[in-house]
């Protein structure tokens, strides 16, 4: 099982090692600064290779400002925004690149490409971002812990919570962890009919009892607190397989999401990776402020994905 960001990085550069070429990214837009240096690092530490696809006047230069060799990536010609976008996908059906990037394209052209009902990478899943953050002071082994969905789902109802789930059980899958704990968060620990989150959190849990959500252990509702600490849960008398050692925290809505994984950043100083999980191949659209160091580890976590 992989308990930490260090020993993904490792995961990440064995897996590489182990095949007849190293996993390979796809650049969309390959003249984006940012995704150049997270690459150029990702390939100096042997965690995967790239693939650069867009205009060679525009990638070229950019190569050459950061000093890095122009001969470094294979890259492959083409113009336009939708034609760099869907000529990135078509990398992942011909089997040149496993997993795409998001470079200096817009992410919702990227998205169009990617959810093409007819050439795009659409498994019929919903699509989902899974936040993984690295909490050091955790008080068990697991030190990753995995958030949902901050990117995508604006209000998932109780059949989006599932595919939720389901989604962020396979990232849990790729990082060892057989039986991870699902917390489904409200802002209380019981169930009150006027919070449909909190009743979503009670059939969720009863369907994961009955065998209808496998391969993890569901419980809800459960508070934040309850969810991460020991503590909490005993004072509150919770007794859970899950409460107070979740691995897995879905939140009841896109804003509760979105500003718990920001404020593990900014307000903590946490490491973090992404994985946008539901289509054919991993689609890494990382946000603009994260750092060079998310950017790597966002390599390295869909590098474990392709496995």
């Amino acid at each position: 099982m992989i308990h930490n960001f260090d020993q993904l990085i490792e995961a990440a550069k064995k897996i590489s090692h182990g095949r007849t070429r190293p996993v390979r990214v796809a650049v969309a837009a390959g003249n984006d600064r940012a995704a150049l240096e997270a690459l150029t690092e990702a390939k100096s530490m042997k965690i995967a290779d790239g693939l650069l696809i867009g205009e060679k006047e525009l990638i070229i230069p950019t190569l050459d400002e950061l000093g890095i060799d122009r001969h470094e990536f294979e890259i492959i010609e083409c113009h336009g925004e939708a034609e760099i976008c869907q000529r990135t996908v078509e990398a992942i059906h011909r089997k040149q690149a496993e997993i795409i990037l998001k470079g200096k394209v817009k992410t919702a052209q990227l998205l169009k490409a990617v959810l093409n009902a007819e050439t795009g990478l659409r498994t019929g899943n919903l699509i989902s971002d899974a936040f993984v953050f690295e909490w050091l002071q955790r008080p068990m082994d697991n030190k990753l812990i995995i958030i949902t969905d901050g990117g995508f789902t604006l209000l998932p109802d109780l059949n989006q919570k599932i595919q939720l789930i389901e989604n962020a059980v396979q990232v849990a899958h790729a990082l060892g962890n057989d039986l991870p704990k699902v917390a489904v968060l409200s802002a209380v620990e019981t169930v009150n009919s006027s919070m449909q989150s909190t009743v979503d959190a009670a059939i969720l849990a009863k369907m994961n009892e009955r065998g209808q959500i496998k391969a993890c252990l569901v419980d809800g509702p459960l508070a934040l607190d309850n969810a991460i600490s020991p503590e909490s849960a005993a004072m509150k008398g919770i007794k859970s397989p899950v409460a107070g050692r979740a691995d897995i925290l879905l939140f009841p809505n896109i804003e509760s999401a979105n500003i718990t994984a920001k404020a593990t950043t900014y307000f903590s100083n946490f490491r973090l990776a992404h994985a946008t999980m539901g289509a054919r191949a991993p689609v890494l659209i990382p946000s603009r402020s994260d750092t060079s160091d998310a950017k790597l580890l966002t390599i390295a976590l869909n590098v474990v994905m392709c496995q």
